[in-house]
C-alpha cells in the first residue's frame, strides 16, 4: 500500500472514530512460517500498546517506526534497499561466471567477508542453483521499486540507483519472468 493512500484511510477511519495503523513486514516466506518477521509499525502510541501482543506472536524485530504511514516508509525503504542489493549480488556472480571463475565459490567466500548479507547467502545461492520457483515473486519487487520512484517523486529526490534497477526488473516483466523469484534478476543481468 502506497504511504499517501495509507495515510489517507487513517484519517477516514479515524474520522469515525476508528484506530488505523500500517505494519508492513519483511522476512518473506521463510520469516512468516518461522514466526521471525520484522515488522514496521506505523500507529499512534495509544494504538501500538493494545495491538502489540499480536505482534509479538509474529515477529522478532518488532519496531514502532513513528505515526501512520511510517510503517510504509519504512517498508519502501527496505524493498529500494534489497532490489539494489539483488542486482549487486546478480551483477557481482555474473562477473565473477563471466571472468571464468565458479560463482558458487566466490558467494561462498564472500559469505565470509563484508559483503555477507541475508540477499547473498539466500537469493545468490538461488541465483548459483538457478532455483528461481518464487518465493517472493518478481512482480512484487517490481511494483515496490515503482513505489519507491513514486515516494521519491513525492518528497522531492532523485534516487538513481533505485531508478537504474528498475530497468532490471521491467526487462523480468518485459521477458514474462515476472513469477520468478527474485533471484531471477540475475537472468536480467547476464542478458546485458
Amino acid at each position: 500500500t502506497k504511504v499517501r493512500e495509507t495515510r489517507a484511510w487513517a484519517d477516514e477511519a479515524n474520522a469515525r472514530g476508528a484506530a488505523y495503523m500500517d505494519a508492513p513486514v519483511s522476512g518473506g516466506t521463510v520469516g512468516a512460517e518461522a514466526g521471525n518477521l520484522t515488522i514496521m509499525i506505523g500507529a499512534s502510541d495509544d494504538t501500538i500498546a493494545t495491538v502489540m501482543p499480536v505482534f509479538e506472536v509474529l515477529g522478532q524485530n518488532i519496531t514502532h517506526i513513528g505515526d501512520v504511514g511510517a510503517g510504509q516508509v519504512t517498508k519502501t525503504t527496505n524493498q529500494a534497499i534489497v532490489g539494489i542489493t539483488l542486482a549487486a549480488v546478480a551483477e557481482g556472480l555474473t562477473l565473477a561466471a563471466r571472468a571464468g571463475v565458479d560463482p558458487a565459490k566466490v558467494r561462498e567466500a564472500l559469505l565470509g567477508g563484508f559483503a555477507e548479507s541475508r540477499v547473498l547467502d539466500l537469493h545468490g545461492g538461488r541465483m548459483v542453483e538457478r532455483a528461481f520457483e518464487p518465493h517472493g515473486r518478481a512482480s512484487v519487487h517490481h511494483k515496490d521499486i515503482l513505489q519507491a520512484l513514486e515516494l521519491a517523486e513525492q518528497v522531492g529526490i532523485d534516487l538513481l540507483s533505485v531508478r537504474t534497477n528498475l530497468e532490471l526488473w521491467q526487462k523480468m516483466m518485459d521477458r514474462g519472468w515476472a513469477d520468478l523469484d527474485q533471484a531471477g534478476i540475475i537472468r536480467a543481468v547476464e542478458e546485458e
